[in-house]
């Protein structure tokens, strides 16, 4: 238990094996594109990742994420808790983070065998703003926002992996 009142998660079915799944998943900008470029859910704002030597990639590695959104300054930075490969990732904020609609969370995703593939469980855990403008909206965006960031990195892990077996396709086509 996290200690976070608020969870959204999805998931989806991929074609492949845990550890390809796992390799796109593992990518921290990958999960972050989302909010790198101004959108309506970023209030007209967005954000840019930044990594340490270990890239997001091992346990202790730090993720510093900058930005605006609604107007505001967004600083926070997040620390990988767990990363087990190819099957669990979990990261969650440290020290105050500078957010908008949330104030902290714990994210990760988890990989299991399936019927046709792998099934990529992406959630979050996440506590509102305790008072002021930002309590209110994240009163009222908090629970789009969180299923906005989930759905968005499932998809791009979805959309990434499916490329890249398609681009093997053609290499391994071209050799033959």
């Amino acid at each position: 238990m996290t200690g976070l009142p608020l969870h959204f998660e999805a998931s989806a079915i991929i074609t492949g094996s845990a550890e390809s799944i796992f390799a796109v998943a593992d990518e921290p900008d990958l999960l972050t594109r989302h909010m790198s470029e101004p959108s309506l859910m970023m209030g007209g704002g967005s954000m840019q990742c930044e990594l340490d030597a270990l890239a997001g990639k091992a346990v202790g590695s730090v993720i510093r994420l900058t930005g605006t959104g609604f107007g505001f300054a967004i600083t926070l930075e997040e620390v990988v808790e767990e990363r087990t490969p190819p099957l669990r990732k979990a990261w969650a904020t440290i020290g105050t983070p500078q957010l908008v609609v949330i104030r902290n969370y714990r994210m990760g995703f988890a990989i299991a065998e399936a019927v046709m593939g792998c099934q990529l469980r992406v959630w979050i855990d996440y506590a509102l703003p305790r008072s002021g403008v930002r309590h209110w909206l994240g009163r009222l965006l908090a629970p789009m926002f969180a299923r906005w960031c989930v759905e968005n990195m499932l998809h791009e892990v979805q959309s990434f992996h499916i490329a890249a077996i398609i681009d093997a396709r053609k290499e391994h086509s071209a050799a033959h």
